[in-house]
């Protein structure tokens, strides 16, 4: 399809010389002008639409006469379609004969592969998401957070750049030490298994315990500095506790990440990074970068930036988030010298990467030009924003298995449970395609509202129903196979495709590349699920008017059937993309 547009894009600007010559019009001017390509608002109008306003100083005419000019003259040769002025436009309705067998072709021939783009080909991107902190588990802001880094992780390789995912636990800092106080408090001798609650969970309740308490005990951050303090110059009974509560935390998080398709190619721990940043504002220090008040804090200068100025280390030593936020980079790009570096993290930390990549700069790194914050906008309830702290988050192990419930009766009302063989993993199949598809959908700079009750429908822009479409094919192809022998004489004929909606389809089976290349430029998942909304939509419309297997004429039926599959590999692939696990059945 992108061949046919550019042979039209050579055809337009072709005409428009010609009648250059005819009108005494400036053939140089023209050739400097941009040919703008357009999709006519109605698929009856033609597949591709010229506007010829740009030409209309050149040509000292009215553009709807550049227009009826120039379609004259493509219509002498109308071997690959045929154009209509409407106005100032010219409209080309394609000829689709040859584009349809090439299309299901390339896609049936190059399977997983198709719609790869080699727009990073070979560039080294590293992608940082999910990021939990070792004081409470995943909530619903880090499903979206999860969601955004894996697919666009995904959407990048598939534009053929070396990814690698990284994931920096944040098991160090004030926050931490006030889980671990209120444990050492309130906790005595209990432990998960001794209560039975998942361990992420335990050592959140204790998070939640601390707010409260500290409502009543005026003393409590004070005592919560104290044992970072304690933690920093490396406290026996403070570094024993920590350990067992980090451990707690990191093993439930991971139970989650297997729960929901997260994986990563390497973990880094604030614990291990943070020295390495405190001894770098040091350096930074000793060269003039920053500078120190009379208290002994370090900070730095910001007014290039057109900000203020912001302390790098504390008076008593102990470093902040971006003081090991710098020491985590310089970790990363010593491991793995990346070209470019993703910071997956929410809107209202947009400050602190402006300034982590400015004090990054200062200190030399030349690879810090290549930084990147790709953020996202908050995630809420219907009823609200959530709060960590008093413990109102929607927490991401309930909100995974509410979705496989809902999942469970819709199969089960259905009664559909024994065909889908597996229901265990049927469910959580369509709980995960909920959950990332619903997350997808909107751009990641919006702020959304999450409805499970909608995530999870069958009907309409969601994953299940994306799912279902799927499942539909697959059986659609079951049902052909017992009876292809029927078939074993005949060859399909693509030209006997003329239906309006398989002219549609093969359009946007062809469009996938640009899709992709489209969602990896702007490193946005949304524009891959309005693609496979729109793909499921128009197969429905398909499937419904079209008799892809009942039909007299048997090459007719094959050149479907062949079509029918490259919407399923399509489908496939897209899925991938942004985490919908494909079903067979359904």
């Amino acid at each position: 399809m992108e061949a046919l547009k550019n042979i039209w894009k050579d055809r337009i600007k072709s005409a428009l010389m010609d009648s250059a010559e005819k009108y005494g019009a400036d053939a140089g001017a023209i050739d400097h002008i941009p040919l703008i390509l357009e999709t006519p608002p109605k698929v009856e109008l033609g597949d591709l639409a010229f506007p010829l306003f740009p030409f209309a100083r050149v040509f000292k005419m009215n553009p709807a006469q550049i227009a009826a000019e120039v379609a004259e003259i493509l219509n002498k040769d109308a071997s690959l379609g045929s154009a209509e002025p409407a106005g100032p436009y010219v409209n080309i309705k394609l000829d689709l004969s040859g584009q349809i067998e090439k299309t299901v072709s390339d896609v049936n021939r190059e399977g997983n592969d198709y719609g790869r783009t080699l727009l990073y080909k070979d560039e080294k991107i590293m992608v940082e998401f999910s990021c939990p902190n070792t004081n409470k588990p995943l909530h619903l802001g880090h499903l979206r957070n999860d969601s955004i880094g894996e697919s666009v992780s995904r959407i990048l390789s598939m534009n053929s750049a070396d990814v690698r995912k990284v994931n920096l636990i944040n098991d160090r800092g004030i926050h931490i030490c006030k889980s671990m106080l209120a444990y050492k408090k309130f906790g005595g001798e209990t432990t998960p298994e001794s209560e039975g609650i998942k361990s992420d969970h335990f050592v959140g309740k204790y998070y939640v315990k601390y707010n409260e308490w500290s409502k009543e005990y005026p003393g409590a951050e004070e005592e919560a500095r104290a044992m970072l303090r304690a933690w920093e110059a490396g406290d026996p009974e403070v570094t024993a506790l920590w350990e067992k509560m980090n451990n707690w935390t990191i093993s439930g998080v991971q139970e989650t990440y297997r729960k929901t398709g997260i994986s990563f190619d390497k973990f880094y721990f604030e614990s291990e990074t943070y020295k390495l940043g405190k001894a770098e504002i040091l350096r930074g220090l000793e060269k003039g970068v920053f500078y120190s008040e009379k208290d002994g804090s370090v900070w730095a200068d910001l007014s290039e930036i057109n900000l203020d100025k912001k302390v790098l280390l504390r008076s008593d030593g102990t470093s902040l988030y971006l003081t090991q936020d710098i020491g985590t980079a310089i970790a990363r790009h010593k491991d793995w010298p990346f070209e470019r570096l993703i910071y997956v993290v929410g809107s209202e930390q947009q400050y602190h990467f402006k300034v982590l990549f400015f004090i990054l700069k200062k200190l030399g790194f030349k690879w810090a030009e290549k930084l990147y914050h790709l953020s996202y906008g908050m995630v809420n309830l219907p009823e609200g924003k959530m709060k960590s702290r008093e413990g109102t988050v929607v927490d991401a192990d309930d909100l995974f298995q509410e979705l496989k419930s809902i999942a469970f009766e819709e199969i089960e009302s259905k009664d559909r449970i024994s065909e889908v063989g597996d229901v265990e993993k049927t469910t959580d199949a369509v709980a995960l395609a909920a959950l990332n598809y619903y997350l997808l959908q909107v751009s990641p700079g919006k702020d959304m509202i999450f409805n499970p009750k909608d995530s999870i429908s069958f009907n309409g822009n969601t994953g299940p129903y994306l799912q279902y479409m799927g499942a539909r094919i697959s059986s659609m192809l079951r049902k052909f196979e017992e009876r292809k022998e029927q078939f074993a004489e005949t060859s399909p004929d693509f030209s006997s495709l003329r239906e309006k909606s398989e002219r549609e389809l093969v359009k946007l089976l062809s469009s996938f590349p640009a899709v992709v290349r489209e969602a990896g430029e702007e490193m946005s998942p949304a524009v891959v699920t309005g693609y496979l909304y729109d793909l499921t939509k128009l197969f429905s419309r398909f499937y419904h008017d079209v008799p892809v297997l009942n039909d007299e004429n048997k090459s007719r039926v094959l050149a479907r059937i062949e079509l029918v599959k490259a919407i399923r590999q399509v489908l496939k692939n897209g899925f991938s993309l942004v985490g919908v696990p494909f079903l067979d059945r359904m």
